[in-house]
Parts: structure tokens; sequence; C-alpha cells
């Protein structure tokens, strides 16, 4: 008989040597006394303490355990462990969006008279929160080329704390080299955030690259199927406890129902990922040989200026392409009009293939001049690849292109 109290193999954690896929599945479940096999759901708003002593203990942090559900919710619990082990992050805290992971890591981490430079080929709406927002608390943004390092370098000031961007970049697919940022911020005494949305930790992991801190819209692929909003700050410990007060305190909670779709929507992430790019892969060699199509953006392909570093960088290269039709605003309107199967909508991640003109909607609050900056032109037409049968995409895509 086996002495599982002596057996090496019996102890210890489990999932310490654990593969991505087991990962997904496996990290972070809590089963509790009814001993469910899936992940349990506590749709609870506060929690009842066995005395006096054991609440104050609570709620000054001597004892763990759950609180209030603004903070502590054993169900967000499950996935910010979760997505924490597939990112090699000491720790995760879940926000109601992935705004809301930006704008809590943030506040947490600045403060007036700080400075951060964000690579101007982000996300509007994050531009938007700079420059609008987090303006008024004495925070300073400059915006640079992503891919340009001396850029970089010269918008580095005494006051620079933080250096944030996409890679991939949206739309734009344009690809930063994550170490040799990392290397420049750590040189400056600064922080590297890295918004991982478009390749999950399935196609890249930013901190082992050495970024400090990652963000996840998780509403795009940590989910898959369009259906919750959620975002999630990863990092270092010391960093993450910081943000988390700034949870306990202001409240962009992730709810316990979302936490526990994206549970869901983790299991199946590596296949969804591969799958995403492979079609993304096959589509975009199509769109190149349109002839209503200028010039196609995506990392995969070798003629993608950033080719060669994603290849290094990434496993594969993403769901998400974008290209510019010959003509402008009413050419690329007339393509996304004339589709029957594609979702006209902002977002992606999903596994119905969205389409949508980023430069009056998605990047629509930016100005001209940032829009050009950032390469948004009129004619440019983002779409975020499905799991449909391939065929199927390019049949309803080229219905439009023939009108143009």
């Amino acid at each position: 008989m086996v002495d599982l109290e002596q057996d090496d193999d019996f102890q210890g954690d489990p999932l310490a040597h654990a593969g991505l896929d087991t990962l997904a599945i496996r990290a972070g479940q809590r089963r509790s006394a009814e001993g469910e096999h899936a992940e349990a759901i506590f749709p609870t708003s506060s929690y009842v303490f066995a005395n006096a002593a054991e609440a104050a203990d609570r709620f000054s942090g001597a004892q763990p355990g759950n609180v209030y559900s603004r903070y502590t919710n054993p169900t967000v619990r499950m996935f910010e462990e979760r997505i924490a082990a597939l990112e090699g992050a000491e720790q995760a805290v879940a926000t109601a969006s992935g705004m809301a992971a930006i704008l809590s890591t943030c506040i947490a981490l600045l403060q007036a008279g700080d400075h951060v430079v964000c690579s101007r080929d982000v996300f509007g709406t994050t531009r938007v929160l700079f420059n609008k927002y987090l303006s008024k608390l004495g925070i300073r943004a400059d915006f640079v080329p992503v891919t340009e390092f001396d850029a970089w370098r010269q918008a580095i000031c005494a006051e620079t704390r933080l250096l944030f961007l996409e890679t991939p970049s949206n739309p734009l697919g344009e690809v930063a080299d994550i170490a040799r940022l990392a290397e420049l911020a750590h040189r400056h005494q600064a922080l590297l955030v890295v918004d991982n949305c478009f390749c999950t930790p399935a196609l890249q992991k930013p901190l082992d690259l050495g970024a400090d801190i990652i963000i996840h819209s998780a509403t795009k692929y940590l989910d898959g199927q369009g259906r919750c909003l959620g975002g999630v700050a990863l990092g270092r410990q010391q960093q993450m406890e910081e943000v988390l007060g700034f949870i306990r305190s202001a409240g962009p909670t992730m709810s316990p129902f979302n936490a526990w779709v994206f549970l869901k929507g983790l299991e199946t992430l590596r296949l969804r990922m591969e799958a995403h790019s492979a079609n993304a892969m096959e589509l975009a060699l199509w769109l190149q040989q349109q002839p209503a199509v200028d010039r196609v953006f995506y990392g995969g392909l070798p003629t993608h200026p950033g080719h060669e570093l994603a290849a290094r960088q990434q496993r594969a290269f993403g769901g998400v392409l974008s290209f510019r039709v010959r003509g402008g605003r009413q050419q690329a309107w007339t393509l996304i009009d004339s589709t029957r199967i594609l979702s006209l909508t902002a977002n992606l991640g999903d596994v119905k293939t969205t389409i949508v003109h980023p430069a009056t909607t998605t990047h629509g609050r930016l100005t001209d001049e940032e829009r050009n900056q950032a390469g948004i032109t009129e004619n440019l037409v983002r779409v975020a690849v499905g799991l449909e049968d391939i065929e199927d995409i390019k049949a309803d895509l080229a219905r439009g292109l023939t009108r143009i």
C-alpha cells in the first residue's frame, strides 16, 4: 500500500509544472463542501462571520478570508488565480472592464506630477483616458510610435514612471520589442505595462520578456464568445496589492457571474487562439490578392514590418487584421454594409467574425491629427477573424469588394 504522506509525487502543488492547457482548465479551482466538479458561482454581496472577533480580523486583514464582494469573492478569486497561472504572474486583480483595469493600475501606481510614455497606436479610449481624465489628476502622458525605439528613449524624462503599450497594436498590428522596452524602462526606474489583449498568454508571455504588468480586456479572447465585460491587471504582488487597494475603495469590480464565464472561456483559450490565427493568416493572404484592397496589415505576413519580431516573441499571429481599400470612407462603408455574415460591431475576440470602421468607431473620439499619427485612415477596415468556415468569411467580404 502506498503511503501518501511519504510520497513525494503526492505532496506539494500538482500544477507546479503543468502545461498551459492544464492550467487553463484546472488552476485556481477550489471546491466547496458540496464537491461540485465545475467551478461554483458565489452571487453574494457579503459574508457571515462566526463571531465579532472573526469579523474584526477579516476586516483588518489579520485573518484571510472573504469580507465583501467588492474585493473578495471566491469565483472572482478563481479567475484571478487561473489567469495569473497562465501569464506567470504573482497576482492578478480582476476588474469590471479592460478600461477599468488600465484606470485602476494608473490610479494605484501613479500620482500628480508623474509622467507616462504611451504608444500612440493604442485603443482610442485608452488615449482619451490619459489625455482627458488622468491629466486632470496631474498625470501627464506623451505618445510615441510603438515601433520607434529612439522615440521612446527621447520621451522619457525624470518624472517618467510608466511605459504603456499594446503589442500587437490596434488596429494595424504593429509589434513592439517588449524585452528592449523593458530594459529601457528599468534603466529609468519605470514600469513597463503591456496590453496583451490581442495575443493572450496562449500566444505571448510579456512577463517572461521583462514586462512588469499585463493588462487584459477579458471581454475579448479570454471570454471568446462576446458575452461579458471584464478586465484584469497582472504582475508582482507588490504592485497588484496597490491595485487591489484601489478596487476595494473605488469599486470597479468584476461580478461573480462574469468571472465564472471567463473561467469557462479560459478552458479553450489555446485551441481558439490557434484557430483564430490560422483563419486570419489565410484571410490575410487572400486579401492581398484582391484588386480592391490597397494594403493588408497582419503580423503573419512576411511583408509586415514587424513580422520577424512577432515570430520571435509570439507563438502565432492572432486573429485581428486590418486592410485599406482603394478609395476612402465611402468605399470602406460600402464593403462593410455589403457583408451578410460578419457582425458589424467594435468588439473583437469572438468566435463570430466582426468588422468595423475604426476611424468612425473605435478611434472616433480622437482628433484628426491623432488618427493620422496612428495611421487610422478613412479607408481602413478592421476584421477580427472568427471561427466560421474561412471560405464563408472570404465570400462575405468578396460581396463588398466587388462593389468598390
